[in-house]
């Protein structure tokens, strides 16, 4: 065996164990980083060839590897902006220069222009509802913009759809005046009742609605600005009806039957709003209203943000309505722990991690999103301390391989004295 070969195996097992060292001493400063992944050396022989008769000693290389795909416990906190993944999955997040990266460091606040910023700097993305019901970019981070959330920009929102359910009495008979529809003022009805709805500068605008029998199983629903009615006495309405509709029912089970469940008109000043009446039916009791709402806000500020476990940010404003703004995507790759860690506590694809997928939680594999949570590391502390003194004894062991060499090497060299 050659000395010089046994003091190089020396070396490198000393080397090997600082290396193992070193990832002990990350994972002991991290601790406490929200959503840090534990490092570990990996060891593996190096073989060199021999010859007839000799053994030539080779040594120890070291792989470091990230336990990336190992979750830590979800530690609970009370700001709404703290988002942690329970299972699997990443959140994205870009730096100043617009660079996409993973991460599972969800400790996000706004920052002075109200976009989402973790503690290494890196902004939160996510789709936006702004061109509506957003989906995801499957193979890429196209289309992704950084969350940006601001409360101080008053919004308004027109309305565009609307729900109105109950009861219609199944022993109504006709009227004999006029229908509503005909805007007389003479009219009569079964039934009223009336909704608020939104113009596009974010004005109310209440909305009669009249529901009318015109035979079995059969009734007319109109609906009214009510600002144009005639004081007093409703009708006519300046203007007319903002629209009508026929109703049928089925006489034997009191259910909407036909073509028509529903009534569209344009909200003065406003938009199309789509009245979905589908739910009513016409049963043996009184007019009753079971449910009826209206989309749509006044202008008023974001009081407060809430994010669900499917990620989509909905801003809370001062009237107590709320709107989607954003859904925030999970990405993932096939081999997470192959990933490549950067600082900043996130990671970058890389040829052996494969490509990235970009979903919403709870699809597939991924996991949810749990707002007003953390991840901890999923370091442990007894474990690492057990390794430093494992890591410490074999560093030890090989430093008196190479003095013994370095010995046996000043023997052989006094041979010749």
């Amino acid at each position: 065996m050659s000395l010089y070969g046994m003091m190089r195996t020396g070396v490198s097992g000393m080397n090997a164990q600082a290396n193992r060292l070193s990832t002990v001493a990350d994972n002991i400063a991290n601790s406490d980083t929200t959503g840090y992944k534990r490092s570990s050396a990996e060891f593996s022989t190096l073989i060199m060839p021999g010859t007839g008769g000799a053994y030539n000693s080779g040594g120890v290389t070291t792989t470091i590897r990230s336990a990336i795909s190992s979750q830590g416990v979800l530690q609970y906190t009370t700001s709404v902006s703290d988002l942690a993944v329970n299972g699997d999955g990443f959140f994205v997040v870009q730096d100043p220069s617009g660079t996409p990266y993973l991460t599972r460091a969800g400790a996000f606040v706004a920052d002075a222009q109200g976009r989402l910023v973790n503690a290494a700097g890196y902004q939160l993305m996510a789709y936006s509802y702004a061109n509506g019901d957003p989906a995801a970019t499957a193979n890429g981070f196209e289309g992704l913009e950084p969350v940006q959330i601001s409360d101080q920009e008053m919004t308004a929102t027109p309305s565009t759809e609307g729900v109105f359910s109950g009861n219609l009495p199944a022993g109504a008979t006709p009227p004999a005046g006029p229908l509503p529809s005909s805007n007389s003022a003479s009219a009569e009805y079964t039934s009223k009742s009336s909704l608020v709805a939104y113009d596009n500068l974010g004005n109310k605008v209440l909305l009669d609605v009249y529901f009318t029998n015109t035979g079995s199983g059969a009734w007319q629903v109109s609906v009214f600005d009510q600002s144009k009615a005639t004081a007093g006495t409703s009708f006519p309405y300046t203007g007319g009806a903002l629209a009508s509709a026929n109703l049928t029912f089925d006489t034997t089970t009191g259910k909407l039957t036909g073509a028509t469940t529903g009534i569209s008109f344009t909200v003065p000043n406003g938009s199309t709003l789509d009245l979905d009446m589908s739910k009513l039916t016409q049963l043996g009791t009184g007019f009753t209203v079971s449910e009826a709402e209206v989309n749509g806000n006044a202008p008023s500020t974001i009081e407060k943000i809430q994010i669900g476990q499917d990620g989509i940010i909905y801003a809370q404003y001062e009237d107590g309505s709320t709107k989607p703004l954003y859904k925030i995507p999970l990405a993932d790759v096939t081999s997470p722990d192959r990933l490549t860690a950067l600082p900043g506590n996130v990671y970058a694809q890389s040829t052996d991690s494969g490509a990235v997928r970009i979903g919403f939680a709870n699809e597939g594999k991924l996991g949810s999103i749990v707002s007003g949570a953390l991840e901890n590391s999923n370091v442990d502390i007894a474990e690492e301390l057990t390794n430093m003194i494992a890591a410490q004894r074999s560093y030890t062991a090989n430093s008196k391989v190479f003095q013994t060499g370095s010995d046996l090497m000043d023997v052989l060299v006094n041979l010749k004295r």
